[in-house]
């Protein structure tokens, strides 16, 4: 997975009788930050860089040493720890070697020994004063709690700075006049720094022409052998040759994507695709899964109906949770009965989340592969079916008001359900679809309210710590869903408006 380095420094006293005596200590204090980091992320699979300071700062010519080093080892974000008291200015000549718009952590330990939280709202503010946005952690390195928000932060920033040099690679444009999936290019380009590229759907389709027979025949064959007879041909919608369409474009895209260095994408596919080619379904699942017959892969972040507002925020979700696959579905139906709603749709819905496992097999044990519905997919194909495993999930939603970015997050969680109920409410929209049954924290009114699509985005685990942070640092308004959302405070920039 791309990412970016995350540099570790403190900012130490200038006296020299001073800075002599403590130095060890304080590069110990940081190398047990970064010790402790490491680990936490290294739970879920993924560590960004972590590039440790060669010594502290303790004058002018350090703080530009360091900042050189730094820069050259790839830092794009800083974690400025706090052990003693410090020389406030001496945070310039080392946050100005990089730009403006770093992000920057300032982190210290609460022990009264050394004045380390005075240094720390010393420095801070100084950087805060002159327009710069910081974010503030108190707390000790073997405190989990402590550890959990900095590994938060971590997430958010490495995911704001490896996205701002991203392409969005465009297949076809925005489905269906669908607006809210415009790559609305100024306010996206402002906020994360990435931009899109628009390739035309007849290019996928002549990329196709060229795709190995015997690959896409490899595809077919691994998913009869994982579905068995939950691959329910019929002879006409669904059959070898349209099953073997789909997993032709899956490759052809991903061709593509490598082709082009497209970092994330989305298959426009209605109408052109699905009337005259095939359903993108199956193709948009794969990108999305950490698999294929050829074995373990990294996701590719994939957008049903180009949907780029969903892409982006799926794409952040991806880097926010080290790198898993990420969900796109319809609001379809709310059930006020059971305060749950039914998000489904014929789309990408990654295999990954029928079981929640790394391993395919396990998850197309409850996936059926059905018939595309004539009424809308005229070219044929399968339609993925499952209903996702219960689970903690975080939902979010890029959307824009008068051009302004803003996010919608609710934490959430999949239900489990028993199979006769889940029977008759796919029913009540679609038996064929995938199916997430979700119950938001927060309410229906709450999420009518704020909520700025039709598609819905979501990852596996509790994200919304780092998906606030992220927000802040990009310059993204959150809009934080039920009880967490009353005790959010904005940063103080946001105040300051």
């Amino acid at each position: 997975m791309r990412n970016t380095a995350v540099g570790l420094v403190l900012v130490n006293d200038e006296r020299p009788h001073v800075w002599r005596e403590n130095s060890q200590e304080n590069m110990a204090v940081v190398e047990k930050w970064a010790a402790k980091i490491k680990a936490r992320l290294e739970r879920e699979g993924n560590c960004p860089p972590l590039v440790v300071a060669s010594e502290t700062i303790t004058d002018v010519r350090t703080a530009q040493k360091v900042g050189a080093e730094l820069l050259r080892a790839g830092v794009k974000q800083l974690i400025m720890c706090y052990n003693v008291w410090n020389f406030p200015y001496l945070a310039w000549p080392l946050v100005n070697s990089f730009g403006r718009d770093l992000p920057i952590l300032s982190l210290s330990g609460n022990n009264g020994k050394y004045p380390g939280n005075v240094g720390l709202l010393a420095t801070d503010g100084a950087l805060r004063q002159a327009g710069r946005r910081t974010h503030r952690i108190i707390g000790e390195y073997d405190d989990p709690d402590t550890v959990e928000q900095v590994a938060a932060w971590v997430r958010a920033s490495q995911a704001v700075t490896t996205i701002r040099n991203e392409v969005f690679g465009l297949y076809g444009g925005h489905a269906m006049g669908m607006e809210t999936g415009f790559f609305h290019l100024v306010p996206l380009q402002k906020a994360l720094g990435c931009t899109a590229y628009q390739l035309d759907q007849l290019l996928v389709v002549k990329v196709m022409e060229g795709i190995s027979q015997r690959e896409v025949e490899r595809g077919r064959e691994w998913f009869e052998s994982l579905l068995g007879d939950r691959l329910l041909y019929d002879g006409r919608m669904l059959t070898e040759r349209t099953l073997e369409n789909q997993i032709r474009l899956y490759l052809a895209v991903k061709k593509l994507n490598e082709d082009y260095g497209l970092d994330f994408c989305g298959i426009k596919g209605q109408r052109e695709l699905t009337e005259f080619v095939c359903l993108g379904d199956v193709a948009e699942m794969l990108l999305n899964d950490p698999y294929d017959w050829n074995g373990p892969k990294e996701p590719t972040v994939c957008a049903t109906e180009a949907d780029a507002g969903a892409a982006v925020t799926m794409q952040l979700l991806k880097y926010l949770s080290g790198g898993l696959p990420t969900l796109f579905m319809d609001v379809r139906l709310y059930h006020p009965e059971l305060e749950m709603w039914d998000m489904c749709n014929s789309g990408n819905h990654s295999s990954f989340y029928a079981a929640l496992s790394p391993e395919p097999a396990e998850n197309f044990s409850r996936i059926t592969f059905h018939p595309a519905l004539e009424y809308y997919f005229k070219a044929g194909g399968a339609s993925v079916q499952f209903d996702a495993a219960p689970g903690r999930l975080t939902f979010a939603r890029l959307g824009l008001y008068d051009d302004k970015p803003f996010m919608v997050l609710a934490s959430a969680q999949s239900l489990d359900l028993p199979a006769d109920q889940r029977r008759a409410l796919g029913q009540e929209t679609d038996p064929t679809w995938p199916h997430v049954y979700a119950r938001l924290d927060g309410s229906f009114s709450e999420f009518l309210q704020y909520f700025p699509a039709n598609h819905v985005q979501a990852v596996a685990g509790d994200r919304i710590a780092s998906l606030v942070y992220a927000c802040e640092l990009a310059g993204i308004k959150p809009i934080v869903l039920g009880k967490r959302g009353k005790d959010y405070r904005p940063p103080i920039w946001e105040l300051m408006k």
